[in-house]
């Protein structure tokens, strides 16, 4: 598979506590420069590098992040917010405890009230895999099926753990139709980007593909 293929699934990101403006303007440059499908940056840095990408990149970004336990207002606003400052894309934390506990259907009323929110933009669900069973990632694909989010995400990259090769076989085996895949954290090189567009993610959430771009090409493309 073409590298430049698999950067068009890749969600080029930087989440972490102390990125600048400087930091998110550099990945913007490189998202940009690499044709990836999206960045994926902090809620306080949208408005700022809408403007800055000037429609050539489409902008996504976190709510409820990273742990999912806000109030099902506060992410609806975190939403609105972002929508309004000139997010393209949304990936939200799912309350874990909730679905823990069994609350089936406050997870599926959250997620409607921010498919409602998002419009025509995209949802992401990410319901963080690594602390989860087999079982209740089997229920999450049907409450994310039902909600008329665009995606399931498996991780948000803080937790104990990624993407693994069984969770997204597993979710490609019990989403309904129109629901794609995105899988994050741990995704290190061309092979694990490769193996998990085979099993059927449509979206890659690393920073790590664009530096392998970079590092074949010396820094050119």
């Amino acid at each position: 598979m073409r590298i430049e293929d698999i950067l068009k699934r890749c969600d080029h990101t930087l989440l972490s506590q102390n990125a600048t403006w400087e930091d998110i303007r550099a990945i913007c440059d490189e998202g940009i420069k690499y044709s990836t499908a999206s960045v994926c940056i902090p809620a306080a840095y949208v408005a700022e590098a809408k403007k800055y990408v000037g429609g050539r990149l489409k902008i996504c970004t976190v709510i409820g992040f990273p742990n999912g336990y806000s109030t099902t207002a506060t992410k609806v606003f975190e939403c609105r917010d972002a929508i309004a400052n000139g997010a393209d894309e949304i990936d939200t934390v799912i309350n874990i405890g909730f679905l823990k506990g069994g609350r089936y259907d406050a997870i599926l009323e959250e997620l409607k009230a921010l498919k409602a929110e998002c419009g025509d933009k995209v949802l992401k669900v990410i319901i963080e895999t690594c602390l989860l069973t087999d079982e209740e990632k089997i229920k999450m694909c049907e409450i994310v099926t039902e909600s008329g989010a665009d995606y399931i995400k498996t991780s948000t990259g803080f937790s104990a753990g990624g993407a693994t090769r069984e969770d997204v076989r597993l979710f490609a085996e019990h989403i309904g139709e129109g629901v794609l895949i995105k899988a994050a954290g741990g995704i290190a090189s061309l092979e694990d980007a490769e193996a998990f567009i085979a099993l059927g993610a449509d979206r890659l959430g690393t920073s790590r593909i664009v530096k392998i771009a970079k590092n074949q090409s010396g820094g050119g493309y």
